[in-house]
């Protein structure tokens, strides 16, 4: 099971730190990534992470804003969010599909937090 916290509402420069808490199995080099569906847009794969292999992106707009990290203690990974702008507002959501492969679409997923919301306005 996964649970994705720490969403708000935050003004444009401002940081978020997202939380995926993991229950059921350890994470240890399992892959987590991130997805976020804004209004009216598909879901799309953000970032990726499997304790290995370093960080995966699949947006270049968030490779020098975004960054992942992963506590096997806590079996929580983090999504680290800084200068956020308004495109970022989307529902984020935590997913892993029990492998180490980071994969860029959502089917490959079998497991999947409820997501957290992320509103960036001014």
């Amino acid at each position: 099971q996964l649970q994705a916290s720490g969403g708000g509402v935050v003004q444009p420069g401002e940081s978020l730190r997202l939380s995926c808490r993991v229950s059921g199995f350890e994470l240890g080099n399992f892959v987590i990534a991130w997805f976020r569906r804004a209004p009216g847009k598909e879901r799309e794969a953000v970032i990726c992470n499997n304790g290995l292999e370093g960080t995966t992106y699949f947006l270049d707009s968030v490779r020098d804003r975004f960054t992942i990290s992963r506590d096997n203690d806590k079996n929580t990974e983090y999504l680290q969010m800084n200068s956020l702008n308004p495109e970022d507002t989307a529902k984020y959501y935590c997913a892993s599909h029990g492998g180490t492969e980071c994969y860029p679409r959502n089917f490959f997923y079998q497991y999947w937090g409820r997501g957290t919301q992320v509103t960036v306005s001014s």
